[in-house]
């Protein structure tokens, strides 16, 4: 990858490629891009003078040495076709991450869900020990206003993202897996289709690496029993009184005490049971992220802190000033006693969870949920447990299924046949987000809560309504 000092994105706009983009560009490399939008990620390049293009065109690629497109970038694109005729490389990112880690320190995390906060969460940590570590992650962290860094450090951390196996060719040396559960069924049909690349995933370790399961998680805790029986380095870590996996694969980093904290989340202490290199952190972690989902996360960062030999209770001090990422459980602000959250769950598990810590933070408020499902062949494959994912909510409405990279099926499967099973008193679908945000803004009351869930383009629901609500009380 080196010789390539003049690298073009194709998909530029989206976390993943903006992530590597301002990598390379921090990094001295000319980079360039395209995309059909742009995305404020993409017109964050832009400002720090990337060339980027709205549309495809051949020209685009014009003096690039190296391609790189997303996963949702077909064979047949214009710039794809260029290339090939010009005899440039083009690579997809899981061909390409690996050697951006060469020589590095990798931290990789994986799981379906709670990656991007445990991303962020380790590269927030490292940074404020002066670690300066490089870092791409799967959404913006609020406390460094980017998604990507490259550091004067040796440690890598990075998103591990197994949609279309981009997690394979990574050779970290700390793997952390948050949990697995069956999802992207473009990619994996069967549930052991998907579990068998984590298998794969873990056995890139070599022999000197980590790897960290939540055991909390059945399928977590499974990997780490797998790869402990084929002499991995395997290590779990819990909220301790959970169910904690099996006991082939003892916890060595627990969490307990939990109790509610008056920023928003939840304190807990941490210890490490490891004999002979036990620890107990001496200040309580003041998490500002509400959920017991969190509390998973923060303690897979202190793990990784004490398999790097880094000061606990600075990690801990760290942790307790880590004020999440965008579109997870982001708070976007406050408009006549309403408050208004934006957040990324679009898998049953990711909802609830997300519900439930609303709950948890607003115990009194009447909760209101937009949800945009993402993907038809995903909506389809969890229909049952979608339906029965919104007990929290007082009241839910539902905009057509995001289709992201997918076509509309022929049989017409839509968004009305998952509201017309849902078994609520207060859901409706309404497609049209002008609509929505119309809807919204007549009923919502103060002291009430909405979070719209959206893996897509709703969040112009949240933004919409936020406007007029504080447009309405001038």
């Amino acid at each position: 990858m080196k010789e390539h000092k003049s690298v073009h994105f194709i998909g530029i706009g989206g976390t993943g490629l903006s992530a590597i983009a301002r990598v390379l560009l921090e990094s001295g490399y000319v980079v360039t891009g395209s995309d059909r939008l742009l995305s404020p990620l993409a017109k964050s390049l832009q400002a720090e003078g990337v060339r980027i293009a709205v549309g495809h065109r051949p020209e685009n690629i014009e003096g690039a040495q190296l391609v790189v497109r997303s996963s949702a970038i077909p064979d047949d694109n214009v710039e794809v076709k260029a290339a090939r005729e010009q005899g440039i490389p083009v690579l997809k990112r899981n061909d390409f991450l690996a050697s951006l880690m060469d020589d590095r320190f990798g931290i990789a995390v994986a799981g379906t869900h709670g990656k991007t906060t445990t991303t962020a969460m380790i590269a927030w940590m490292l940074t404020m020990l002066g670690a300066d570590p490089t870092f791409i992650a799967g959404g913006v962290l609020n406390n460094l206003g980017t998604n990507a860094h490259a550091g004067k450090g040796q440690a890598f951390v990075i998103e591990a993202d197994e949609y279309d196996h981009m997690f394979l060719g990574l050779k970290p040396k700390i793997a952390v897996v948050t949990n697995i559960e069956h999802d992207h069924p473009d990619c994996y049909p069967t549930p052991e289709d998907f579990f068998h690349a984590f298998e794969d995933f873990a056995a890139q370790l070599g022999s000197d690496g980590t790897l960290l399961v939540c055991a909390n998680d059945g399928g977590a805790a499974r990997l780490g029993q797998i790869a402990k029986a084929r002499g991995q380095k395997a290590l779990s870590y819990a909220i301790r009184y959970s169910n904690n996996g099996s006991s082939n694969l003892p916890v060595a980093y627990v969490a307990e005490a939990l109790t509610p904290n008056s920023v928003g989340g939840l304190t807990f202490d941490a210890a490490c049971l490891i004999k002979g290199d036990s620890f107990k952190s001496h200040s309580r972690i003041d998490l500002r992220l509400p959920g017991r989902h969190n509390v998973q996360n923060a303690l897979a960062a202190l793990a990784v802190a004490h398999r790097m030999r880094l000061p606990i209770d600075l990690a801990v001090k760290a942790l307790s000033e880590f004020r999440g990422t965008g579109r997870r459980f982001e708070v976007l602000g406050e408009a006549q006693g309403i408050t208004v959250i934006d957040d990324y769950a679009h898998h049953p598990t990711e909802i609830r969870a997300t519900l439930s810590a609303a709950r948890m933070r607003f115990p009194k408020s009447r909760l209101w949920v937009v949800w945009q499902p993402h993907t038809y062949s995903r909506t389809r494959l969890l229909f049952d447990d979608f339906i029965v994912a919104f007990e929290q909510a007082d009241d839910v409405l539902v905009t057509d299924i995001y289709a992201a990279r997918e076509s509309q099926p022929e049989d017409g499967f839509s968004s009305q046949q998952i509201v017309s099973a849902m078994n609520y008193p207060a859901v409706q679908y309404i497609p049209d987000f002008s609509q929505a945000i119309e809807f919204l803004v007549a009923r919502l009351t103060s002291g009430d809560v909405l979070i719209v869930l959206s893996a897509g383009d709703a969040d112009q629901i949240s933004s919409g309504v936020l406007a007029q609500l504080k447009e309405r009380s001038y």
